[in-house]
């Protein structure tokens, strides 16, 4: 059901976090203190409009009564004025027709990239077709609807897109607060690679849920002997500049899954780097990830492109199906905008430890990793906090509605999965 105040609102927010916050009072997550009115909207968020094109009067008033209950609803019958709209900014979200006389829906949303790339669009069509599509998806379109096309369908597409739009926004500021990329020191590729990547093995930390102080899950984290692979970064590095990623890519997985049957019941996080996706092998039957899909997380990381990746979405379609599910890594210290997660969708986000270094004592810290976390509830979306090395880090996070949790403070990589430290 969608939210009867608009979802940008201080109403929707009051209603939000006092219902939700009673209920983890109830579980004793929270001080119940911070259920009532001192439990203010965690973080500003901008006006929910919602900006409707079609040529046609009927339709477009169809439209704006399906959207009216929910957001502030500005039509156009035609793309040259809804630009110029965006343009002026404010925008959460943009409902086009394809089929218009004079600029396009897709001319539309393909000018409205070079204003904001991070505006969530929802193309509807009347005359659907493989290439209208393909050039939406190249596009970065949200939603792609045929018609006919009800309005309660148009509403949750809408209302779905307003929520990766807000989540964007937060990655953004996550990104600012981190402050710009450092460039790694870069490292010739050895030639003897073949022998590192032989030599490589894993270690596994716990990932725990602090209410029902039980192991989560386990990250299998790659290390090296190597004196010029000493870390990840270095190693991944020159995997990219030799080529050699899938490689790289393949014996991780295959150290990982030798271990599964150590963790018990706790799911196992394995790392990808984006080009991971199109190796052929990873969901090959002889894959050793596959026999163990259904407790396996793919981790895809934020720090690097998702660009590039060909057909992307029937990719990931294939390893759900094959009971994989898919988290995306390093929130708030990566590529920012709502491409990983309008492609993704992934059932969890794991918030970097950017965001949780001294989060005790910054309440701007506080304010994102509070707002990235109910954004993640409300979008069905499981949150693992990484990095917590403190009981201070810890307790702020409890506070903040955090549950899942990652870092020093729980337990060290290990090569033999270890219980972990309360």
């Amino acid at each position: 059901m969608l939210p009867a105040s608009p979802p940008g609102s201080f109403a929707f927010w009051v209603m939000r976090l006092t219902a939700e916050g009673r209920c983890r009072a109830a579980e004793g997550l929270i001080e119940p203190a911070m259920t009532e009115q001192e439990y203010l909207p965690p973080f500003p968020l901008p006006p929910e409009v919602v900006v409707v094109v079609d040529d046609e009067p009927s339709i477009l008033l169809a439209l704006q009564r399906s959207l009216a209950r929910d957001f502030d609803v500005e039509t156009f019958d035609a793309a040259e004025a809804a630009i110029a709209r965006v343009r002026a900014g404010g925008v959460s979200v943009v409902l086009s027709d394809i089929g218009m006389p004079g600029m396009s829906g897709l001319d539309l949303l393909g000018a409205a990239r070079e204003v904001d790339p991070d505006l969530p669009f929802v193309l509807i069509t009347g005359a659907p077709s493989v290439e209208s599509a393909t050039k939406a998806i190249e596009r970065g379109v949200f939603r792609y609807l045929p018609k006919p096309v009800d309005g309660e369908e148009i509403a949750l597409a809408v209302s779905q897109a307003s929520q990766f739009r807000r989540l964007a926004l937060l990655k953004r500021e996550a990104l600012e607060l981190h402050g710009a990329k450092s460039t790694p020191r870069q490292f010739g590729l050895s030639p003897s690679f073949r022998q590192v990547l032989d030599e490589l093995w894993v270690v596994f930390q716990p990932i725990v849920s602090l209410s029902k102080r039980s192991v989560y899950g386990y990250e299998a984290l790659v290390r090296s002997g190597h004196p010029d692979f000493r870390s990840p970064s270095q190693l991944l590095g020159a995997a990219e500049r030799g080529g050699a990623l899938n490689e790289l890519g393949r014996v991780v997985r295959a150290r990982a899954a030798e271990s599964v049957e150590a963790l018990g019941g706790a799911l196992l996080f394995v790392n990808l780097h984006p080009q991971d996706l199109n190796d052929p092998l990873l969901s090959a039957p002889g894959s050793p990830l596959v026999p163990f899909a259904d407790r396996v997380v793919l981790e895809v990381t934020e720090r690097a492109s998702l660009g590039g990746i060909e057909h992307l979405q029937p990719r990931i379609a294939e390893l759900r199906k094959l009971g994989f599910r898919i988290a995306v890594d390093d929130l708030g210290a990566g590529y920012a905008g709502l491409t990983s997660f309008a492609l993704l969708e992934p059932e969890i986000v794991k918030l970097d430890m950017s965001l949780t270094r001294g989060v005790d004592r910054s309440s701007v810290k506080q304010k994102l990793v509070g707002s990235i976390g109910m954004l993640c509830r409300e979008m069905g979306m499981t949150s693992v906090v990484e990095g917590v090395e403190t009981p201070e880090e810890r307790d702020a996070l409890v506070s903040l509605g955090c549950d899942l949790m990652q870092g020093h403070l729980f337990g060290y990589p290990e090569r033999t999965p270890s219980e972990p430290r309360w």
